[in-house]
């Protein structure tokens, strides 16, 4: 079995964006690669973060984004509890990433994912012991 992956929003946001079509095959085909090998994992800041831009930026009505989320939803979910928020303000504190990347890079790590799919962050940084990838490089 593979090793888990962490998606973050815009790889999501990609695989439904038709105005960048090299960057939306490969997000299809990665995201894809890891639901076939039950390997991909979301938080449930990904999935509100995903209802909102796809709604906002990509222009789907909210009846197609939530059956978006709905899919998405099936697969492994990371769930926080103040704990992990805590955490996460820590890793913040300690690497000055976002609070906001720094939920997610927490997520990946609660996991055990090894790899972050991610646009937003600097490719081949290790924070929270998860490496970075962004596919487009």
């Amino acid at each position: 079995m593979t090793a888990l992956a962490f998606f973050d929003t815009n790889i999501l946001i990609y695989a439904d964006d038709a105005s960048s079509a090299k960057k939306q095959k490969r997000a299809i085909a990665l995201f894809a690669e890891h639901i076939r090998s039950g390997t991909a994992v979301v938080s449930v800041q990904v999935l509100q973060e995903y209802f909102t831009a796809a709604t906002r930026k990509l222009g789907l009505t909210p009846e197609m984004a939530q059956r978006k989320v709905e899919i998405l939803a099936r697969g492994r979910v990371v769930r926080f509890d103040a704990r992990d928020v805590i955490a996460a303000i820590e890793l913040h504190r300690l690497t000055r990433i976002s609070f906001w990347d720094s939920l997610i890079v927490h997520a990946a790590r609660s996991a055990g994912a090894i790899t972050l799919y991610s646009e937003d962050l600097q490719h081949g940084a290790v924070l929270g012991g998860v490496r970075v990838v962004n596919p487009f490089v």
